[in-house]
């Protein structure tokens, strides 16, 4: 029938109200309990990092200690900071004990680092340049097989470069401790990768001068470059001082000796002379120390540039 209406709908008896969602308040966090927090956190960074900065200084203190101790001080059983009479005249004996030819050790530590830093420096940087600039159909493939000999066990290597510089008659000269370490896969490989990230323009503009790939490694690349040549030489220059196998086996004479095959003829001596022994470590590991310091913001600024996680 028109003019009847549908009766209202009730509601269900199951039908309830959801419950009103409200934010939940956190509590505000205090400024000077986050003060305190973050005051707290630096000073237990400062402290873990003096903790272990003394830890790597404690064979330090043991060089010096020892080195201007007396053979009594080194092996007594009470222990000293530092012994009452420090005894400087160790460093004067040490140079002058006719079985350790120190001076002569070191100079010759001198020349086979700086002649192999020079060397590999040049060498990998040219090899370096040259893959990453010099357009030619092989590169890949010459990148790869230099690569490839990073792979190569050094023991694998050793005994034909051993027969080689022996048939060259080598033996004992600095030409047989220089030459046949001068290439560095490793180094070659970090020039290139820096080399790839060197900006083209300043390249473009010095063709446009006229200048052709020699002069412009030399006037251009090198002079822009110098942090990936520092930290590579750092590392080069460290690696050499410290090499022991290949000037044992090398330097057979005592006047080819390098200051780590000096420094072996105290554990293979008779008797043993523990202060000559700790001032001729302290004062082999001077050098090190002096071009770290000097080098090693250029360490990380040359490795971060040179794009290795490319």
């Amino acid at each position: 029938m028109s003019g009847i209406r549908n009766p209202p709908k009730s509601p269900t008896k199951n039908a309830t109200k959801s419950p009103t969602k409200h934010p939940r308040k956190h509590p505000a966090k205090d400024p000077l309990t986050r003060d305190a927090l973050t005051k707290a956190g630096r000073a237990l960074r400062v402290v873990l990092l003096v903790a272990l900065a003394l830890l790597f200084l404690v064979p330090f203190y043991l060089l010096v200690r020892n080195g201007l101790a007396s053979e009594q001080d080194i092996t007594s059983p009470g222990w000293t900071f530092f012994p009452r009479d420090l005894r400087w005249a160790n460093l004067t004996e040490v140079f002058r004990d006719p079985n350790l030819p120190l001076g002569r050790a070191l100079l010759n530590s001198t020349l086979i680092a700086v002649s192999t830093t020079v060397g590999t420096v040049v060498l990998a940087s040219l090899a370096g340049y040259g893959l990453a600039r010099i357009p030619y159909r092989h590169a890949n493939a010459v990148f790869y097989a230099i690569l490839g000999t990073l792979m190569v066990p050094a023991a694998v290597t050793f005994v034909p470069s051993f027969v080689l510089v022996s048939t060259l008659g080598w033996i004992s000269t600095l030409r047989g401790l220089i030459i046949p370490t001068l290439f560095s896969a490793f180094a070659c490989f970090i020039f290139r990768q820096y080399f790839l990230g060197f900006p083209r323009e300043l390249e473009d503009a010095a063709r446009v001068d006229g200048l052709g790939h020699w002069r412009t490694y030399w006037r251009i690349v090198v002079p822009n470059s110098r942090p990936v040549f520092a930290a590579v030489g750092t590392i080069v220059f460290i690696g050499a001082w410290n090499a022991f196998l290949w000037p044992l086996v090398i330097g057979q004479d005592q006047e080819a000796w390098t200051v780590q095959v000096a420094l072996s003829t105290f554990t293979t001596a008779q008797s043993l002379n523990l202060h000559e022994l700790f001032v001729a470590a302290a004062v082999s590991i001077v050098p090190l120390v002096v071009v770290f310091l000097l080098l090693q913001r250029y360490i990380v600024a040359g490795v971060e540039r040179s794009g290795i996680d490319d």
